[in-house]
């Protein structure tokens, strides 16, 4: 089912009259307070996240050099200000990969081949794959 799955993506990528997932398009506007509200909902119910801090924090935290509390927080805040910082530029770089995306359509064709190749690629590896009995 997955296998399938994957041909029928490769095939919405490749199709005739298929549109590219970074095809600039109109979208209507929201208000300020909608989109950080999204935005908040998003990153607070994101459950990567607290695997992320439950799986990978604990082995850079040492009860040796100081309050646990105060390693976290410094870990946390680090790892959130990085986080914000690369999803600002991503942001702010959006409108001008979506204009030179707009200016250079050939490469939105490219794109949509290269995602169909790779998910039948993917797929057909799925389908060959040996299935493993416990």
């Amino acid at each position: 089912a997955g296998a399938l799955y994957l041909m029928w993506l490769a095939w919405q990528a490749v199709r005739p009259g298929a549109r590219s997932p970074f095809e600039a398009q109109q979208l209507p506007p929201d208000s300020s307070r909608k989109l950080i509200t999204m935005g908040f909902l998003t990153s607070a119910l994101n459950p990567k996240i607290a695997v992320f801090y439950l799986s990978v924090f604990p082995q850079f935290i040492t009860p040796e050099h100081g309050s646990v509390f105060t390693q976290s927080i410094t870990l946390g805040l680090t790892q959130i200000s990085v986080s914000f910082g690369v999803n600002l530029l991503i942001a702010l770089f959006a409108a001008g990969i979506a204009s030179w995306f707009v200016n250079n359509p050939s490469w939105l064709a490219v794109q949509r081949y290269f995602m169909g190749f790779v998910l039948s690629a993917l797929a057909v590896r799925l389908m060959l794959e040996q299935r493993r009995m416990a």
